[in-house]
């Protein structure tokens, strides 16, 4: 309640709370109306899962309790088999311990979607496994409410996936029949985490609202909404995936091989549906192939202003390899840059005809490739034979005016005792086959053969799991999110932080992680209902505000007087 300052504090506990993900939100949250303020704690957080219930209490601040909410019947249905010795149903006393025996204001729920999830068949829905962990739903609001039926909570929220409105709508009735018998107003609406939380991720969820029609008269107010960010908002924050310094969970995914080939060639914002655009013959690409990326330095195919000095020159000094070409302003005096003195090739038109079509005035000369009338140039770059005569030596003996080069058969690396590279194989290259000469400590390809002819394929194996880098066709590198990075799209930490949950599985890691409510998306609906118990504790029935009324269904269990309460 409001303490003569003005302020209150607002309890809240979760029922299935995983990881903690609602909880931590809930505890970000404060509300004000006019002079008044609250605040919210949390008492605690019950799931089955003893990882997440740790992870609970990191997130949350408070201890979370590991409980099944099975009862005996759903137990041998889930599991196939009979519980084990000491196992009990779980019961209101329980429920009330978990809690610390304080009585929430708030109740968040958030119960298994496994069955009610589209990522399921529809068939394997139906099987007495997951009808079994559907029925979860119900009998969690049940105990809830009858370990709190003489002092009621005032709002319960209910929280799942949108299909849980088809899939479990038996399960909703049910629950909706149960909360009005303890005399509660019921809605169901659909919410983006997205749009309330400010995310980088859409995220449609189910919500059912109910209040205590007899504690909670006001109207709620919507929880205004926020854009989406782009995904690079967040992980531009974050070091590059496999960064030791962000821990084992920002590490990049092993996939099989020939995952990786398919991401890089999936198009940004697409999904498999683009590979259908590929043209493959005999299992192979036919226009593509992978190369190894040679990763570019700065300065390379550089062009320096005329006024400006150059960079150092290299031995290698190339338009590749650095800032090594000219803006040259030049041009020869009276001639203007309009194609004069070009070459058509024999296989390309020419240009209009003009009444002076000469060299100098166009593109009007043409590299002519017949070869008529006596020998021109044959000789030009001929290698002479080893046991061949050359041709006459001129005064120019070079390969490109005559038969100045040779076929030399003779080792290029003559050397004697005392040269350098003598008899010790430098560079040297063993055959696969081969055995190798006694190992040194300071075995170097460069001062021995310590190097192989290795006839395995270089490419991984098509089901090979790595990592690997491939440049896709847009520039960019095609990867699967880190689980680090999953962490932080559901705003469970702040992309500076590092993450940190219980155990060493990805697998689990990132089952908790999509399991989770939006911490910042539960700090929203958490505001917006903070304000509806200020109001109805300060006795107010509304207040003028910017924010719209809640209008659709959700207000209508928040604010518009239900059927049943005529009753």
């Amino acid at each position: 309640m409001i303490s003569e300052h003005g302020h209150a504090t607002i309890l809240h506990a979760h029922l299935f709370a995983g990881l903690g993900g609602g909880a931590r939100g809930f505890n970000r949250a404060t509300s004000r109306v006019g002079n008044l303020s609250a605040s919210f704690r949390c008492i605690g957080g019950i799931d089955v899962d003893a990882a997440a219930i740790r992870d609970f209490g990191r997130l949350a601040g408070v201890p979370g309790t590991c409980m099944d909410l099975f009862d005996r019947e759903q137990y041998r249905d889930f599991h196939g088999q009979e519980p084990p010795a000491g196992w009990r149903e779980a019961t209101v006393d329980d429920v009330r311990s978990a809690f610390g025996h304080e009585r929430p204001n708030v109740l968040f729920t958030s119960p298994p979607c496994k069955g009610f999830s589209g990522l399921l068949s529809e068939t394997k829905s139906k099987t007495r496994k997951y009808q079994a962990l559907n029925r979860l739903t119900l009998r969690g609001i049940w105990l809830a409410l009858e370990a709190y039926r003489d002092d009621p909570v005032e709002l319960i929220l209910l929280e799942n996936v949108p299909r849980i409105a088809s899939r479990g709508r038996h399960l909703l009735d049910q629950i909706s029949g149960l909360l009005r018998a303890y005399g509660y107003a019921v809605a169901e609406t659909t919410h983006d985490c997205g749009e309330l939380g400010g995310l980088a991720q859409s995220r449609r969820r189910f919500l059912l609202v109910a209040r205590h029609a007899a504690k909670v008269k006001p109207f709620l107010y919507e929880p205004p909404k926020r854009s989406l960010h782009g995904v690079g908002d967040v992980l531009s924050r974050m070091p590059l995936p496999g960064d030791s310094k962000a821990g084992p969970m920002h590490r990049v995914p092993m996939l099989h091989w020939a995952t990786w080939v398919r991401l890089a060639f999936v198009e940004a914002g697409s999904d498999w549906r683009s590979l259908g655009k590929l043209a493959v013959e005999d299992g192979l690409l036919r226009d593509y192939a992978l190369a190894p990326c040679t990763e570019w330095r700065g300065g390379v195919l550089g062009v320096n202003r005329w006024e400006e000095p150059a960079g150092t020159v290299a031995g290698r000094s190339g338009p590749s390899n650095g800032a090594y070409s000219v803006a040259d302003p030049r041009r020869a005096d009276g001639v203007a840059a309009f194609g004069q003195y070009g070459v058509k090739r024999f296989d390309q038109p020419s240009q209009v005809v003009i009444g002076k079509a000469a060299v100098e005035a166009g593109g009007f000369a043409v590299a002519d490739p017949r070869h008529t009338g006596p020998a021109k140039h044959s000789n030009e770059f001929r290698i002479v034979p080893w046991d061949a005569t050359s041709g006459t030596v001129a005064g120019e003996s070079l390969p490109s005016n005559g038969t100045f080069a040779v076929a030399d058969p003779r080792p290029r690396m003559e050397r004697e005792k005392g040269d350098d590279y003598y008899g010790a194989g430098h560079y040297g290259v063993v055959p696969w086959q081969q055995s190798t000469g006694a190992v040194s400590a300071a075995a170097g390809y460069d001062n021995g053969r310590w190097s192989v002819a290795d006839p395995r394929p270089t490419l991984p194996g098509a089901s090979d799991r790595v990592v690997a880098r491939i440049r896709a066709l847009d520039g960019t590198w095609h990867r699967p999110f880190t689980t680090a990075e999953l962490c932080a799209l559901q705003s469970l930490i702040d992309p500076e932080e590092q993450a940190e949950l219980d155990g060493l599985s990805d697998a689990d890691w990132r089952e908790r992680i999509g399991n989770a409510v939006p911490p910042d998306a539960a700090q929203a609906i958490a505001e917006t209902m903070g304000r509806t118990l200020l109001l109805a504790w300060s006795g107010e029935g509304f207040m003028l505000s910017t924010l719209p009324i809640w209008v659709r269904p959700v207000a209508v269990a928040l604010s518009v007087r239900q059927p049943q309460d005529a009753a």
